[in-house]
């Protein structure tokens, strides 16, 4: 008798992926406003009603949508600082490492950069109910600072350093369409991406040198 309900569960799970799924595409492509429930539904592949089936209201699958996406983030944050200190290298080869993969991370989730561009329009009202949101940055914040061996006093210059990571890797992608195209640049390119990838890099790695 267990069988049965154990497919419902794994039935139940995988109709909830597939509903963020569908969610994180529409939320990108519409915003938070443009988007309804029924919306979620249709390019799920599911009844209408289904998505407030499980997350209840419109609030509460935004939420979920921001707290998955985050959780990679967070993931990512993680297993690139055990991989840091696992690796014996010296800095700048650590924070080499750590811009790349964060501009890959960036690279392989357009809608993720989409998400936040919608946020930071409507003035990050939602990210203010996901704590996974706080938890990255101050991983990424507590990462640099370890990897770099930068003492409490420092605490600004590391943050100023993660915001100009973030800020030369995030531009490109999410102004692919404005800025990139105005200039002629096809932002999917592969062979943009890695000479944009290793010119942060190339960046980030002069502007420290006898800094930190």
């Amino acid at each position: 008798m267990a069988a049965p309900v154990a497919e419902k569960v794994r039935d139940a799970a995988r109709s909830r992926e597939a509903i963020l799924d569908a969610a994180e595409s529409l939320f990108a492509e519409q915003g938070y406003e443009g988007t309804s429930l029924s919306d979620v539904g249709t390019r799920a592949g599911m009844s209408r009603g289904t998505p407030g089936y499980f997350f209840g209201s419109k609030a509460e699958l935004y939420r979920a949508v921001l707290e998955r996406c985050f959780a990679e983030v967070l993931d990512a944050v993680r297993s690139g600082r055990r991989r840091a200190l696992a690796s014996g290298v010296g800095p700048d080869v650590v924070l080499a490492g750590a811009v790349s993969d964060y501009f890959d991370f960036l690279a392989a989730r357009p809608n993720f950069v989409r998400l936040i561009e919608w946020e930071a329009l409507g003035g990050g009202q939602h990210l203010e109910e996901v704590p996974p949101h706080v938890a990255a940055a101050q991983e990424a914040l507590s990462a640099l600072r370890e990897e770099l061996g930068l003492g409490p006093g420092m605490s600004q210059e590391a943050a100023q350093l993660l915001l100009s990571i973030i800020g030369l890797c995030w531009f490109p992608l999410a102004h692919s369409a404005t800025v990139l195209r105005a200039l002629g640049i096809q932002p999917d390119d592969p062979g943009f991406l890695e000479q944009r990838k290793q010119h942060v890099i190339d960046l980030v790695l002069n502007g420290i040198r006898g800094r930190f």
